[in-house]
């Protein structure tokens, strides 16, 4: 039996149309296995490895690196002969995961692959490693190790310069940052909210609520159901513009940023305005996980309709991000701090308070607009501490 199957790019998430080629796992001739990633490829939200649909070998690569490709377009072309697979197996191409027992010391874990892809280290290389794992395999620790004796440090003059080549997802983060902000004219308000009330809710419940719902109870969580709040009083905060149209959704699907090791992804919580704060505490932890491992899939960071970024979490406590194309707004959070507050009746209070920012797309709404939206999103967070 023998035959040609055609590798055309799937469909990557509802709103992504194309991609770019960010590597080839493979090369033309290459035995390749079922499932077996042949090439990875970068949207505007992450990347995404693309797996061989069926065993063969690798007879065409159609499209190259650097090259963007829309769905459906053609990436490859695999021969599903049997006998030449089978003679190649062995002889020319070893699988870099192999099932074979006195291949047993070339077994390499997809995260193993995957370091060694972020460090540029090729399979030969890698089968050149000495393991120490059972069976002769390379450990994670193994190639850590081979990596810091394999780095060479300039030395000499003072102004040496170290080149660090983007990687796929800081090229697709930078290019969809320079689209909104070319394309938007952004605008920025800023607001300090008192968080006391939140900050003592937070100490007296988190124990009980980490156990029952098996999640942290955060500062993001109880801003994030404020948010939710504002937004369905002031709904064009939630929108995206189509030309001259506004698309205002009735649905809030909500952006959390988080800083992974290769940059910031944006998982997106979906359906928030239909959530309790215990439910958005488990979906924005579940979605923070998720990115942390490695683990999101294209509908996880696709339809966002707005998004919260916290650079608080590095002591920064004023900060204008920019938004995320195609929405037309984001919230900034900063760190909490101490303040002395004088009340009404003229007495002091020492505070926990925080900054918070709203960028926005001027052809979209006008400053009032926002103030109002800014002024809903303080009130809510200020007074609504119950679980």
């Amino acid at each position: 039996m023998s035959g040609e199957i055609k590798v055309l790019l799937p469909k990557l998430g509802e709103s992504i149309h194309s991609a770019v080629i960010l590597q080839w796992f493979k090369k033309v001739g290459d035995v390749v296995q079922l499932d077996e990633p042949l090439l990875e490829v970068s949207t505007d939200k992450l990347s995404s490895e693309i797996p061989s649909p069926i065993a063969g070998i690798l007879q065409e690569i159609c499209a190259e690196v650097d090259q963007e490709v829309q769905i459906g377009d053609l990436l490859a072309i695999i021969s599903t002969e049997d006998r030449q697979t089978n003679k190649n197996l062995e002889k020319n191409n070893p699988s870099p995961i192999s099932i074979n027992a006195k291949r047993n010391q070339y077994f390499f874990s997809p995260a193993l692959l995957r370091l060694a892809r972020e460090h540029k280290l090729n399979l030969e290389e890698l089968q050149k490693i000495t393991g120490t794992g059972s069976g002769g395999r390379v450990t994670k620790q193994d190639l850590e190790l081979y990596l810091e004796k394999r780095t060479v440090k300039e030395k000499g003059s003072l102004q040496s310069i170290e080149r660090l080549q983007m990687t796929g997802m800081r090229k697709a983060i930078a290019d969809n940052m320079v689209r909104s902000f070319y394309e938007a004219p952004h605008a920025t308000l800023i607001t300090e909210i008192d968080i006391t009330n939140v900050v003592q809710c937070i100490q007296k419940e988190k124990q009980i609520f980490l156990e029952k719902c098996q999640a942290k109870l955060t500062l993001t969580s109880f801003i994030a159901r404020a948010l939710i709040k504002a937004l369905q009083e002031f709904p064009l905060l939630n929108s995206s513009l189509d030309k001259d149209t506004i698309l205002m959704k009735r649905f809030i699907n909500l952006g959390i940023a988080v800083s992974v090791k290769q940059g910031l992804l944006v998982p997106v919580l979906k359906g928030a305005q239909d959530l309790s704060l215990p439910k958005i505490a488990q979906g924005i932890s579940a979605l923070s996980h998720k990115a942390r491992m490695g683990k999101l899939v294209p509908d996880d960071v696709t339809e966002g309709t707005i998004t919260i970024t916290n650079f608080g979490m590095s002591g920064v406590q004023i900060g204008i991000p920019i938004i995320r194309y195609p929405e037309v707004a984001i919230i900034g959070v900063g760190a909490s701090y101490r303040k002395v507050i004088p009340r009404e009746d003229d007495s002091l209070a020492i505070c926990s308070m925080i900054n918070l920012s709203l960028t926005f797309d001027h052809r979209v709404l006008d400053g009032m607009y926002g103030c109002a939206f800014l002024n809903a999103l303080k009130h809510h967070l200020e007074t609504d501490k119950e679980l």
